[in-house]
């Protein structure tokens, strides 16, 4: 026996350091994982919380906005005010790269031109290089956003569209605002006039179907009411005489004078 194997008041002395301590026995507890599937499965059964929303959500599709849920709601309205804010954010990236895009046009030719539309074009042209001179626009920007509205106003009018048929009205008047304001002075009504004429034969087609008499619809009502008159009389008739009444009284008489 070795001087380490020596035994000290009785006991034997380990031998070396991992001898010396013992692990503590292992906990009877029950796994953290059993425990998790025990919960929900008890969660999906009658009367579980998972259970009762489920059916919340299922009644929820031929229920009334009043008889959802209060959490559903919570959630449908959080979730739409996203979705706005997410449209709203990219609409605005879109309509900023669109404007990047108009800025970097390349300057149109502000010269004299020729022909009917160069009659309607080149004062439009004319007044909207005026006016960027005093804004922070390049006027090949303008006139591209100016262009670009008469087209969207015109493909949307033709579709029925409201809003379109509106931005197309507001086109038109600016238009010949501008050329009424910037054509020459000798030239002035008969370019405005032209460019009336060109709008309106324009205007077949962005308002199509637009009518300014009133639609009145004659559909018979589905219930007619049907009305009788009919005359009521109310008399009060006086009691009937029985038949017999008469000779029940002779007949008492009778027998009194018997008597």
């Amino acid at each position: 026996m070795s001087h380490n194997d020596k035994q000290m008041n009785g006991q034997h002395r380990p031998n070396s350091i991992p001898d010396q301590f013992e692990l503590p026995p292992a906990r009877k507890a029950r796994p953290r994982l059993a425990r998790l599937r025990t919960a929900w499965r008890e969660s999906w059964e009658q009367g579980g919380f998972l259970y009762q929303r489920w059916q919340e959500i299922y009644q929820a599709r031929h229920a009334g906005w009043h008889e959802v849920a209060i959490w559903i709601k919570t959630a449908a309205l959080l979730a739409g005010i996203s979705l706005v804010i997410m449209m709203v954010d990219t609409a605005g990236d879109i309509i900023s790269a669109a404007l990047r895009g108009l800025s970097d046009v390349p300057p149109s030719n502000a010269g004299d031109g020729s022909g009917l539309w160069a009659t309607v074009d080149h004062p439009i042209r004319v007044f909207l290089a005026d006016q960027a001179a005093h804004l922070a626009v390049a006027p090949a920007a303008l006139y591209a956003f100016w262009q670009l509205t008469g087209l969207l106003g015109l493909i949307g009018g033709f579709l029925g569209n409201a809003g379109a048929r509106i931005a197309w009205t507001l086109f038109g008047i600016a238009s010949l605002a501008m050329i009424w304001s910037a054509a020459p002075a000798g030239g002035r009504a008969a370019a405005t006039g032209l460019a009336a004429l060109m709008w309106a034969l324009a205007s077949i087609l962005a308002l199509r179907g637009l009518t300014l008499r009133p639609i009145v619809h004659n559909h018979p009502p589905q219930f007619m009411p049907q009305f009788n008159p009919t005359l009521h009389l109310h008399a009060t008739l006086p009691a009937a005489t029985p038949v017999g009444g008469d000779f029940d009284d002779e007949d008492d008489n009778v027998h009194r004078l018997q008597r």
